[in-house]
């Protein structure tokens, strides 16, 4: 689809492949046409200064939950696709616990018209997989160019999606030829570790929740699917790495492209530690867990020395009743501490500050912002093999986003736009605003003004 406008961005800082440079970038029938210092054009553009501004490709979001269908009372593709651009986000990779789940082509299929109707962000669906839909799941490798992954919960999930019988989980890592992500946690750990606490306590509160959902289990079943993984040479992604002691399990040895085994963290796991329960409750109950301090400066040491491959959201929103918690008449989230633990759903949303998050942590010297662009935008590419994104390069399709670090930005619950209308980050302020988000070459997202009049496309895969 053409794009009707050509853009110019003069004077940016251009964020790519391991360099900040000031300069142009021209963007021309939605890809970028040009990239230097001082661009002339002999056709209609429409220019935008980026003075002072730093130009990054748009982030890759590998990892979240959309709700749709089914679950539509939480979220939509649209609706949280919209709150992806506004925070950067120009791709996203969503997951198959919709209702009913994606345990067929033609269900999986549903969801890509669902996109390309609604989506104002790129999109891929992952196949789903249970203990008896092997046949169905591998026929993903008929398409392997059109679709990111299968997903395999291994030990832990809801809606039937646990896939817990050896023979299929084996057949699953042998005969698949595209990547397989993992939600790794062992159940039997989780509920004995239920056991245990239920033994000496009458209710469970949140901060149990890293007791429960421990190292162990995280751990023991990370472990497994490497094995399987190893065993039959399968391209197997682990997802929401959140231990310690699971870091052991990755390498920084070989380059990314050459991996057969890649891991990916979360920024809440980067953010958040188990003392925050106190104060935040159910909101940051999440599988995994988010857990004790220590584990949280690994994964900090493990992401800067590239055994953590790329940085995910699992953006996975609920609502407040959902989640046992109400606002009170000052707007403010309150019983986050109260609400019945057991009940409460697990997942947070993340996906409109997940860039703006990994800023803060640029400001405070934590990490460089071109590591950031590596992580959360060329690293995916490679990681997926996806076609002609996660990059500034002449030629490539143009999803960038402009962001300003000198302008702060606080989450208030008038600018969220989850459906859901909540975040584990109501308050906190960003030292950083994101100004324009371009969708293939199209400005969705300008200086709080939006242009919804073209759609997202689907993501294309470069494997053999």
């Amino acid at each position: 689809m053409a794009n009707n406008k050509n853009y110019l961005l003069k004077n940016c800082t251009v964020v790519n492949e391991g360099k900040s440079i000031v300069g142009d970038v021209l963007v021309k029938n939605g890809r970028i046409e040009k990239t230097g210092s001082a661009i002339q054009t002999k056709f209609a553009v429409t220019e935008i200064n980026g003075e002072g501004k730093h130009l990054l490709p748009g982030v890759i979001d590998d990892q979240v939950h959309f709700r749709e269908p089914g679950l539509t009372h939480k979220a939509t593709i649209y609706t949280e696709s919209k709150a992806a651009v506004a925070g950067g986000v120009t791709s996203f990779m969503e997951m198959p616990n919709t209702v009913p789940p994606v345990f067929t082509q033609a269900l999986l299929e549903e969801k890509y018209k669902i996109a390309a109707a609604t989506s104002l962000a790129n999109y891929s669906f992952f196949m789903g997989t249970s203990n008896d839909n092997a046949d169905e799941a591998l026929r993903t490798n008929e398409r392997k160019k059109e679709i990111c992954g299968i997903k395999i919960f291994m030990g832990s999930s809801t809606g039937g999606l646990l896939v817990d019988n050896y023979l299929t989980l084996d057949r699953l890592f042998r005969e698949s030829e595209v990547l397989i992500a993992t939600h790794c946690e062992d159940e039997r750990i989780i509920k004995s570790n239920v056991e245990k606490i239920k033994q000496r306590q009458q209710t469970i509160a949140p901060s149990d929740h890293p007791l429960i959902r421990d190292a162990q289990a995280c751990f023991e079943s990370s472990f497994a699917a490497i094995q399987l993984a190893k065993k039959h040479n399968s391209r197997l992604h682990i997802l929401h790495i959140s231990t310690e002691k699971e870091l052991g399990l990755f390498t920084n040895m070989l380059p990314l492209e050459q991996k057969r085994i890649t891991a990916e963290v979360c920024v809440h796991h980067l953010h958040f530690t188990a003392d925050d329960y106190e104060r935040l409750g159910n909101l940051i109950k999440c599988n995994p867990a988010i857990k004790a301090a220590p584990n949280r400066d690994a994964l900090w040491q493990a992401l800067l020395d590239d055994r953590l491959d790329i940085i995910a959201t699992d953006h996975a929103p609920h609502t407040l009743e959902e989640k046992g918690v109400t606002r009170n008449a000052a707007g403010e989230l309150t019983q986050a501490g109260a609400g019945p633990y057991e009940k409460a759903h697990a997942g947070l949303p993340l996906v409109q500050h997940s860039l703006l998050l990994m800023l803060h942590y640029v400001k405070q010297g934590k990490i460089s912002i071109e590591k950031v662009v590596d992580k959360m935008s060329h690293s995916v590419a490679r990681c997926f093999g996806i076609a002609d994104r996660g990059f500034i390069r002449e030629g490539y399709m143009a999803d960038l986003v402009m962001v300003n670090l000198q302008q702060s930005t606080t989450v208030a619950r008038n600018n969220i736009l989850y459906k859901c209308q909540w975040s584990p980050l109501e308050g906190f302020t960003f030292p950083a605003a994101i100004t324009h988000t371009f969708v293939n070459g199209h400005l969705v997202y300008g200086n709080n003004q939006w242009d919804e009049s073209q759609k997202g496309q689907r993501l294309l895969f470069n494997r053999e």
